[in-house]
């Protein structure tokens, strides 16, 4: 394992995890009590780090997670459970960013998060009044961004439980969900190497799209789970990707060991393939969290509920505990480092 540095939200703070040899790792604790929801570094600069919280807003780190600065400024709803920067969309040699908040408004920074501006026609397309999220009936949420990897305009958010919706023109106007993808929408991602690949991750299943999101299929083939949560494709290969799944929500977000969970991996096309490679089948603990580093393709890292780490050096054929154990974990974010 090379040298790696990771940001992982846990619910109440961000935790910074370094290693210079994969072996011994260094735990830097920040932004205790916030709730933090989420996490994302701007790939163009790994000292730039967001923060989504749970009714704190987002919070913002210029020097790799040392500091942090509260950067919610004029976006009103303090929930924000999906954060993204854009890998493409740069405005005065600043990554834009992106913030989704419950209820379901997606909010755009082109200054560092000094200022935000709301994208309002997302929730008046013909869909909205059917979004819903079940353990709080009465709102829903953004719950994944994922901007496009080589068209700035290209915009993808997943409305827990909505759908995808799409945006070419950088989130001034939207398309509603298309058929074939799911509605219960967990984790979205576009690809560095094919520009056309969508993949989702969802309650009812996997989906794909081929064609930058003009068209979904279901991609289900293989597996006997279908709600599934993480989700992570190598940046070298659009066909090697990875899914988590299990039963259903009762069974992935119980924190009693026994999640009845899966990793999934499709190569080539495929269908689905169970992993174990050494991890316990099926897995006590959900896997929140699916990541390939950018500069170590064929690799994976997971991260799992309970705030333990795996890594895979080759692609899911075996696993190895990292020496890390978290007090909990919702989302990974990797600084990408020179």
């Amino acid at each position: 394992m090379q040298p790696i540095r990771l940001f992982a939200a846990t619910g109440d703070a961000v935790i910074r995890i370094d290693s210079a040899d994969g072996q011994r790792f260094e735990l830097t604790p920040g932004l205790e009590g916030s709730g933090a929801q989420c996490v994302a570094v701007d790939p163009r600069d790994p000292q730039r780090v967001y923060v989504g919280t749970f009714d704190h807003g987002v919070w913002r780190s210029l020097d790799g997670g040392a500091t942090w600065e509260d950067v919610t400024a004029n976006i009103p709803h303090k929930r924000v459970l999906s954060i993204a920067v854009s890998p493409v969309d740069v405005v005065a040699g600043r990554s834009v960013v992106f913030a989704g908040t419950e209820p379901s408004r997606l909010y755009r920074s082109d200054d560092d998060g000094r200022s935000w501006s709301d994208s309002p026609r997302l929730p008046e397309l013909p869909s909205a009044p059917t979004w819903s999220f079940p353990p709080r009936p009465w709102t829903h949420h953004v719950r994944w961004i994922a901007p496009h990897a080589h068209d700035r305009d290209l915009l993808f958010v997943g409305i827990e439980l909505g759908g995808v919706m799409r945006s070419r023109d950088g989130g001034a106007t939207w398309e509603d969900r298309k058929p074939g993808s799911q509605w219960d929408a967990h984790t979205v991602a576009t690809h560095p190497v094919d520009p056309n690949r969508v993949y989702e991750a969802a309650g009812g299943g996997v989906a794909i799209s081929l064609d930058a999101g003009d068209t979904w299929q279901p991609a289900d083939a293989g597996k006997d789970r279908r709600y599934a949560w993480a989700l992570a494709v190598d940046p070298a290969d659009p066909d090697l990707w990875y899914v988590s799944a299990t039963f259903g929500a009762r069974e992935a977000h119980r924190n009693t060991g026994d999640s009845q969970a899966l990793l999934y991996r499709s190569r080539g096309g495929g269908p689905w393939q169970a992993l174990s490679g050494g991890l316990p089948q099926p897995l006590p603990y959900m896997p929140y969290a699916l990541l390939v580093p950018f500069a170590q393709p064929g690799t994976l890292v997971v991260g799992f509920q309970n705030g333990s780490l795996a890594h895979s050096p080759d692609a899911g054929e075996s696993f190895r505990m990292l020496d890390v154990q978290l007090p909990a974990l919702l989302a990974l974010s990797e600084a990408r480092l020179a």
